[in-house]
């Protein structure tokens, strides 16, 4: 019967191992309860379990217990002994709500509200409130701002080659210029707007420059490049729903290759030399016309003077001939009648100019 006693112990002793029935630890040698505080005798009054102060040092971390007076984390109590971590809280909350529900747009600026993620509405310029975060969420988009994209580079280092209409290649570098429009399509349509503006330039810059010929892409035309290729890209653009405008292009440079540069430039040399030959001929041109319609319209007025006095006209019209003619030509005048000495006065003229030019010439010699 001892043996058969044992044999129904529990692992933490039998009923009757104490004299209360505890688990402690009794006559017999059996263990004891795990659920008592170490060091209680069974025989004296029963102490609290490991569990119940367990639940006691929760309590009492919380603010709930009223042995220590400690608040939520360490936070100190109030005076009535009530904690402060609900104070703290209500502060953390506050705070929350007025930094993710008010937000401030600048004048060059727009808000795009989204709730969930989901586009929700735009935000003009001033102060706004949205639901906080994480229900809504604000982006400010620089509406004002004009980007500006360089393809292609000036520098002899890189080229950025196109074949004009005439089956001429050339070196073009250009600019665009663009701002935002729509911000709302403007996030959310394109993934990467900078990278389709870069894009678009290129496709409607060759779209062009292949409809044209090779003087005129190196400077006659290049106004009516740029106008067609800022209308062709603003045309992609719209067909994307980009909420991008496009301010401008500027082509800086348009040259021929590095491998016939040179050649080019001499071409270039020689047609600016017969244009401008052209252009004096045109200029001479010009004068001897005007010269001749002057002496047409002179003319005219002389004619007006005849018709009114002919043998007056004609007589000063002669003089006026002769004068002119014999001007220029040595002369001798012989009288019939009286015969008079022959003086020449043409040639002692010619002597007496010659004298001066001689006695110069003769000191010079000296």
């Amino acid at each position: 019967m001892p043996a058969i006693a044992a044999m129904v112990q529990g692992p933490w002793g039998g009923k009757n191992d104490g004299p209360d029935g505890d688990g402690q630890k009794g006559g017999d040698g059996g263990p004891r309860n795990p659920w008592t505080q170490p060091g209680k005798s069974g025989g004296g009054q029963k102490g609290p379990s490991a569990i119940e102060e367990l639940l006691r040092r929760g309590r009492e971390s919380f603010g709930q217990g009223g042995g220590g007076g400690g608040g939520f984390g360490g936070l100190p109590s109030r005076g009535s002994g009530k904690a402060l971590w609900p104070l703290a809280i209500g502060l953390v909350v506050i705070l929350w709500v007025v930094l993710t529900s008010f937000h401030r747009v600048g004048p060059q600026e727009r808000g795009v509200v989204t709730m969930l993620g989901k586009y929700s509405r735009t935000l003009s310029p001033g102060i706004s409130l949205t639901l906080p975060a994480p229900f809504e969420a604000v982006t400010t988009v620089d509406v004002e701002e004009i980007r500006t994209i360089d393809i292609g580079s000036v520098s002899a280092e890189s080229e950025n080659l196109v074949l004009t209409g005439d089956q001429n290649i050339i070196d073009l570098a250009y600019s665009v210029r663009w701002n935002i429009r729509n911000p709302e399509l403007y996030l959310f349509q394109l993934s990467d707007p900078d990278a389709s503006v870069r894009e678009v330039a290129e496709s409607a810059m060759r779209a062009v420059l292949a409809s044209v010929s090779l003087d005129d892409a190196l400077g006659a035309g290049r106004t009516g490049i740029e106008q067609q290729v800022e209308q062709k890209m603003q045309e992609i653009l719209d067909g994307y729903r980009s909420g991008i405008r496009i301010q401008g292009v500027a082509i800086k440079q348009a040259d021929p290759p590095t491998a016939v540069n040179d050649a080019f430039k001499g071409v270039s040399a020689a047609q600016q030399t017969a244009q401008t030959y052209l252009n004096e001929a045109r200029a001479a041109a010009q004068q001897v016309t005007a010269k001749a319609q002057g002496e047409a319209a002179a003319f005219d007025k002389v004619y007006e003077q005849y018709k009114l006095a002919p043998d007056v006209t004609r007589r000063r019209m002669y003089y006026e001939t002769m004068e002119g003619v014999l001007s220029n030509v040595d002369k001798t005048i012989v009288e019939g009648g009286n015969v008079t000495p022959y003086l020449p006065l043409p040639e002692i003229k010619r002597r007496a100019q010659a004298s001066p030019a001689q006695g110069a010439a003769a000191t010079e010699g000296q």
